[in-house]
């Protein structure tokens, strides 16, 4: 596949998807290869999570543990190595407004294609983590302008989030998301994975919209990628199914090499074959043809 891998044409590309008729799922990835392989698989858009994010880089929970800087680095390594628009949860913003401008700024600059920004403060209690709403709406407006205002390339697209629904009940969730959308945020996303509120979202707020998939994904719930593209989602991202596949596995593979036995998701004798398949998808073939070209015997 032969994609633009420039930063602008990326964020147009992402900005238009989001313009169009479709609920897209993006690819939940936390490293590098896991973007690589979601691009192979043929995925629009990879997604990370802020709490996947914080145990890849940290091996710790998002009790605000994880720096801007650290996250921006991290995002700046999987950006150099997908051609697809790469969006983030940004968590808070790491704090207020002055905050949430610099975050802007140095995820700008890392290369992502978005970012969420909840109308949440720091610090955080982790027992509510999302649940909390120290800013007031009005904070929580001028905090969203403030991260409109920062951004250089207008393609950048900036998601309002509120979890006010938890605490608060989804009134005060509508009213923020509705405030939000006023604001000139590109995309509201009121969390609930209720599909009658989802409904209600819908009647409420203009599109486009995001949101999160259930746990289980989308197999089961009422609510089909068809229904969510007409009620106006543009975004259903999964939080962290690919990472929590990843850490069973991984789990898994500690405990049968402990124990002495073969793992079976692996197979006997298939090591060497997914390794094969990593170097493939990290992209071996062209580096050793630049070697070709390049070495002297």
């Amino acid at each position: 596949m032969s994609v633009d891998l420039n930063v602008n044409a990326r964020r147009r590309a992402f900005r238009a998807l989001l313009a169009g008729d479709q609920c897209l799922f993006p690819a939940s990835i936390y490293d590098p290869l896991s973007a690589r392989a979601a691009e192979e698989l043929g995925f629009e858009i990879v997604f990370m999570a802020g709490s996947v994010a914080s145990y890849v880089i940290l091996g710790a929970p998002d009790l605000v543990v994880i720096t801007l800087s650290e996250l921006a680095e991290q995002s700046r390594r999987i950006s150099r190595a997908t051609h697809l628009p790469f969006f983030l949860d940004a968590d808070h913003g790491f704090g207020n407004a002055m905050s949430a401008m610099r975050s802007v700024q140095e995820l700008e600059a890392a290369g992502l294609s978005g970012i969420t920004i909840e109308d949440t403060a720091l610090p955080e209690s982790f027992d509510q983590k999302g649940a909390s709403l120290p800013h007031s709406l009005d904070e929580s407006v001028g905090k969203m302008k403030a991260a409109l205002a920062a951004r250089t390339d207008p393609d950048f697209i900036i998601v309002a989030r509120t979890n006010a629904r938890r605490l608060h009940g989804l009134d005060e969730a509508l009213r923020r998301g509705e405030a939000f959308k006023k604001a000139g945020a590109d995309m509201v996303f009121v969390f609930t994975r209720n599909a009658d509120e989802m409904r209600t979202v819908a009647e409420r707020v203009a599109p486009p919209l995001m949101t999160f998939a259930p746990a289980d994904g989308f197999a089961e719930f009422p609510l089909k990628e068809r229904d969510l593209a007409a009620l106006g989602y543009r975004l259903a991202a999964s939080s962290g199914t690919a990472f929590a596949a990843m850490v069973k596995a991984v789990r898994q593979s500690y405990q049968c090499l402990a124990q002495g036995k073969i793992d079976p998701f692996i197979g006997k004798g298939n090591v060497e074959k997914e390794m094969k398949a990593a170097a493939a998808t990290a992209g071996l073939e062209r580096l050793l043809e630049i070697e070709r070209r390049t070495m002297k015997d």
